[in-house]
């Protein structure tokens, strides 16, 4: 039997309106003792993807654990995306036990979860096979994640995309987002963020643009 192909995007790709992303534990005591990415790549990757959702309006659970006793507040770069949105703190290192951010969950109630944060084998393995295990598709960004070692976070993006989680980077989230330059009306703002957060690839548009006044759509 012959297979005839269509052009239309493939019903496992993410769209804005298809999942909750939950951005865990994003403080300065768990950065302090992250090494598996720099603090830098760490910030700029995690503003990448909380100005991606905000401005694609993706459903998102900003999360803390112990805020004012001993891990601080969340990275500015990600509140600043969300001004006025309350965080959901916790006492238990696994989010997906805990009530407040399950009620949101269920709220918001998305099938599919993206996830990113501190640690890679802590705080993010726990809600990735909890959720799964209860039958939701799991994403993770994993440049928008860290871990005390690259071992550590390695080995804890092993055991995740075994137990049926995918794998994302931050500038793949972004671009998947958008997933077309025709889309004229977010336009803007993607290559906006790409610019001021996607590195080597945001300088490239800044170029284009400036010295010839190029336009990807």
């Amino acid at each position: 039997m012959s297979i005839k192909a269509t052009p239309t995007a493939g019903s496992k790709l993410l769209t804005p309106a298809d999942h909750t992303l939950i951005m865990i534990d994003f403080q300065s005591q768990m950065a302090f003792a992250t090494h598996s990415i720099d603090a830098v790549n760490l910030r700029n990757n995690a503003a990448l993807v909380a100005n991606a959702a905000a401005g694609f309006g993706v459903p998102t659970i900003l999360t803390t654990v112990a805020e004012k006793s001993f891990s601080g507040p969340m990275f500015s770069e990600i509140t600043d995306a969300f001004p006025g949105q309350k965080m959901l703190d916790r006492t238990s290192m696994n989010t997906w036990e805990d009530a407040a951010v399950i009620d949101r969950v269920n709220e918001i109630g998305k099938k599919r979860i993206v996830l990113s944060g501190l640690w890679t084998g802590v705080c993010i393995v726990g809600p990735a096979l909890s959720a799964i295990d209860q039958g939701f598709e799991v994403f993770v960004i994993a440049d928008a994640c860290g871990d005390v070692s690259a071992e550590a976070h390695n080995r804890a993006m092993d055991r995740m995309v075994q137990a049926g989680a995918q794998p994302m980077t931050s500038l793949q989230y972004l671009l998947e987002l958008q997933r077309d330059w025709a889309r004229t009306d977010t336009y803007e703002m993607t290559t906006g963020i790409a610019k001021k957060f996607g590195g080597a690839y945001g300088l490239g548009v800044t170029y284009a643009k400036s010295m010839f006044g190029a336009h990807e759509g």
